[in-house]
């Protein structure tokens, strides 16, 4: 396929998703001395459409590249943003795409997306024992991270009672809360 601008890339997303791409972000920046363009685009995706979305971006370009799941806890819920290069490789016309899933807390599953894009296992199994989120058929679901004796129901990146705070110790001298 040929490489698509921004707003061509929401277009097929659109019409890929039927109804579930939620909202979409265009941004765009001068870097460098030459003041090239950089686009970045943000894609937030109904959870119902996140497999689909996947599989479309992979039809978009045949090897996308994935860097990161970057996990965000918003309280009630936790929010997922995929990091992609679109087009990575050639000059000038990369588009970092981010495609945002926002799960509840009372239902932290989301499919795997290793069978399409097989880089991804790290970033899920830390998704996994840093959030709490399931990441359904996931191939290897052993912790990464953390030691296996870590206490299970903790999650070092959560911001609610199932975050660590009741294992931080403060040391002697320093302010803070201190728990027993």
């Amino acid at each position: 396929m040929d490489m698509l601008g921004a707003e061509e890339v929401i277009k097929s997303f659109k019409t890929a998703l039927d109804g579930a791409l939620a909202d979409t972000r265009v941004y765009e920046r001068e870097m460098g001395l030459k003041k090239n363009v950089y686009t970045s685009l943000w894609l937030d995706v109904k959870r119902e459409g996140f497999r689909t979305a996947i599989l479309h971006l992979s039809h978009l370009q045949e090897s996308p590249h994935f860097s990161v799941i970057a996990p965000v806890d918003r309280g009630e819920s936790v929010q997922l943003l995929y990091h992609f290069s679109l087009f990575y490789g050639q000059p000038l016309k990369a588009i970092a795409l981010v495609i945002m899933v926002t799960l509840p807390k009372n239902d932290l599953t989301i499919p795997t997306i290793t069978d399409i894009i097989p880089g991804a296992i790290f970033s899920e199994r830390e998704v996994q024992e840093m959030m709490g989120v399931t990441i359904t058929g996931i191939p290897d679901a052993r912790r990464l991270f953390i030691p296996d004796d870590f206490p299970e129901g903790v999650y070092p990146w959560r911001r609610d009672e199932t975050g660590p705070d009741k294992m931080l110790k403060v040391l002697p001298g320093n302010q803070g809360i201190q728990h027993e």
